[in-house]
């Protein structure tokens, strides 16, 4: 029998290459580690000087207390930073190849375009991913202090995993768009800025009216309450930094990484984990963006 030999992507070891052996990844390797280590520390000494001034706290509750502020402000951190981060790979890809006129030498190879889109955004994701790992030794100092579960650190590298996913597939998506690096930049932050701070706000402003209206002529039925409890869940659930807050109070107060119930009207409404719906319209998105990515980059027909 033949031996089956997985070929790597050309354009995936292109890229690395191009971006490992730069400058830029060090420096933005180095810069971020600071940063969040600073973070790590200034956290530390402000939760033990709020735990020891505190009158009948004990050793344990301090050490509790700090590792799950640690964990928490590490990820909200590295949330926010891969938000920014993973599409700076991403939003000049393709982009620059149209500006270095080495576009149509690309796409008249015998590359296919799930190659070409695929190089460039596992290229990406590559870094990323070194990126979050280069932070774990940073977490895994929660596990020394307490108050930190394993499933609560699995939660969180899927949560920042499909988040650099999705946010690399904007990048690449917009970049597979336009002509110019600079525009397909600034549509790929402003993307992403509506991601993370547009959509609580808009949905926010859609939802107070609505319910304000329907308090004013008579209490909501059971059935507007359970709609409102999921349709205010899903909103949630598009914002990386709600989804991971609410998570932590699903695991805390309920002690649910997959299900949950919550009591209404005498009724126990299923909810399933924010972490769990985030996810998969992260990847339903992302899939989607993809594939739109490789129609744009499809070279002509001759």
């Amino acid at each position: 029998m033949r031996s089956i030999k997985l070929k790597p992507n050309p354009v995936m070891l292109k890229e690395l290459r191009g971006q490992m052996r730069g400058w830029r990844a060090f420096v933005v390797l180095t810069i971020y580690l600071i940063l969040l280590s600073c973070v790590t520390g200034g956290l530390y000494l402000s939760v033990y000087a709020a735990s020891t001034a505190t009158a009948g706290m004990g050793g344990g509750m301090i050490g509790a207390t700090a590792g799950r502020t640690l964990f928490g402000g590490i990820v909200l951190l590295e949330l926010l930073l891969v938000c920014f981060i993973a599409p700076a790979f991403t939003a000049g890809s393709i982009a620059g190849e149209r500006e270095r006129l080495t576009y149509d030498l690309l796409v008249t190879t015998l590359l296919r375009p799930r190659s070409i889109v695929g190089g460039k955004l596992s290229s990406a994701l590559a870094y990323v991913v070194l990126l979050i790992l280069a932070a774990l030794p940073l977490q895994s100092l929660a596990f020394i202090l307490g108050g930190v579960t394993p499933a609560e650190v699995f939660i969180a590298l899927i949560g920042l995993l499909v988040t650099a996913l999705i946010s690399a597939s904007i990048g690449l998506f917009f970049s597979s768009l336009m002509r110019s690096t600079i525009l397909s930049t600034v549509l790929t932050y402003a993307a992403v800025l509506f991601m993370t701070v547009g959509i609580p706000f808009v949905g926010l402003m859609v939802l107070t009216p609505i319910a304000s209206l329907l308090g004013s002529y008579s209490a909501p039925s059971w059935l507007v309450q359970v709609l409102m409890i999921y349709g205010l869940g899903f909103l949630a659930c598009t914002n990386p930094f709600i989804t991971a807050v609410l998570t932590e109070v699903v695991l805390l107060e309920e002690g649910a990484v997959l299900f949950f119930t919550v009591p209404l009207a005498g009724h126990n409404i299923p909810l399933v984990s924010p972490w769990i719906v985030y996810v998969l319209l992260c990847l339903l998105v992302s899939l989607v963006l993809i594939a739109l990515s490789m129609r744009l980059v499809r070279a002509p027909r001759r």
